[in-house]
């Protein structure tokens, strides 16, 4: 939520290279010590850089299975801070008690903040957000680093995989920019095929210019969104999957001041559910695949208790039916049903995340477990997720890891 970036008001989105300062005051907002409600919205209408490792020919590396031993966990953390991590956290944990084992630290990335990993299970990217942004590719069979590829902006907070698995997106939250690079067979990430920087509309109230936080697929795998918190707008592009160049196709704008963070989608494709960390709500949004349209609807409660809160993100099981989100400040998470096919948010309640400042938060693979990278305790909780009533239950003490800003578990 802070602003330091660049402004370009009045200007509409331009392509090429844009940086801007202050984008570390971003984490400021991390490191500092420190009843029912119903909404329902409309229905909806290459080879590595210099300096880093040589990449291999492609190799035949097969996707971890998904048995019932123990599965990886990688933990995301700043290494530029006082007592962050030394890189990504690498752990294991049992899919059944839901307990995390730590194995050690996967060095070579800077500030590797937030994590994704490819469709087929071979590659892990890792966003390295510092004034001069990158992304790096890591082979998880060997956990090689395959390289790092410039972002053309500053401070990369998101990144994502297309379904593809032929394209990866990235946020500049620094620089209020988005950026594609290809991926090439063996997951190294090629030079950027685009960058555009968002120089319209004005940034929000107390925003001093654009910050993009989040950059995902829709539903349709044609477009891409990005949030950008500055601007109080999502942005609707169609990805050309042959050259990897974006083009706009619709704005959809929150109210002035939401500060929207992290959009997460319906699995039934037609809407979505957007945290908004300035104002401390969140808001259903309706989608149309044909397109890439969202409209936003009417701001709702985050289930906090009326002080300083910053909801981070959403994440929804896979039948559709619940929806949580991380509370930053109020540390709790929200629970929420889902009704009218995914049109209506209903909120449940909360439950203390047992950390302090849950950055981000994911589910397993197969639903069972939700864990929360809490990043002022420099923890990861643990908790079941109930299938038939959404409760969540704690799986047990936290695990102990520097700065933890991001968690994801294969």
């Amino acid at each position: 939520m802070d602003t330091e970036a660049r402004a370009a008001r009045g200007r509409s989105p331009r392509r090429g290279r844009e940086t801007g300062g202050g984008w570390s005051r971003r984490r400021f907002v991390g490191a500092v010590a420190g009843a029912a409600a119903v909404v329902a919205v409309p229905s909806p209408a290459a080879p590595p850089a210099n300096g880093t490792a040589a990449v291999d020919e492609p190799v035949a590396v097969a996707p971890p299975r998904m048995g019932s031993g123990p599965r990886a966990l990688y933990v995301g953390t700043y290494t530029s801070v006082d007592g962050g991590g030394t890189g990504i956290g690498v752990a294991s944990y049992d899919p059944v008690t839901g307990r995390i084992t730590g194995s050690g630290t996967l060095t070579g990335v800077p500030d590797p903040s937030y994590l994704a990993v490819h469709p087929d299970g071979r590659t892990l990217y890792a966003v390295d957000e510092r004034q001069d942004g990158g992304v790096t590719a890591v082979r998880l069979a060997d956990r090689r680093v395959l390289g790092t590829r410039s972002t053309g902006g500053a401070g990369p907070c998101h990144l994502s995989v297309h379904p593809s698995g032929r394209w990866l997106l990235s946020a500049d939250y620094g620089s209020g920019s988005v950026a594609v690079h290809p991926i090439d067979a063996s997951g190294a990430v090629g030079e950027r095929t685009d960058l555009v920087t968002h120089g319209s509309p004005a940034p929000g109230p107390g925003q001093q210019g654009p910050h993009a936080h989040q950059f995902i697929t829709g539903p349709d795998g044609v477009h891409v969104l990005a949030v950008d918190l500055g601007t109080d707008t999502v942005y609707s592009y169609r990805l050309d999957q042959a050259e990897g160049t974006l083009t706009e196709v619709a704005r959809a704008h929150t109210r002035p001041g939401a500060g929207p963070r992290h959009l997460t989608f319906h699995p039934g494709g037609r809407y979505a559910y957007l945290a908004n960390e300035v104002d401390d709500t969140v808001a259903v949004c309706a989608y149309d695949p044909s397109s890439g349209r969202l409209t936003i609807g009417e701001p709702q409660p985050t289930g906090s208790g009326g002080g300083t809160n910053y909801p981070a993100q959403f994440v929804v099981t896979a039948d559709g039916g619940y929806a949580f989100l991380a509370n930053r400040g109020d540390n709790t998470l929200a629970r929420y049903a889902i009704e009218a096919d995914g049109a209506r948010l209903r909120l449940l309640g909360t439950v203390p995340v047992g950390g302090d400042f849950p950055r981000q938060i994911a589910l397993s693979p197969d639903g069972g477990l939700l864990f929360a990278a809490n990043q002022r305790s420099g923890t990861v909780t643990v908790f079941h997720v109930d299938a038939v009533g959404g409760e969540l239950r704690s799986a047990g003490e936290p695990f102990a890891s520097p700065v933890a800003v991001c968690a994801l578990p294969l």
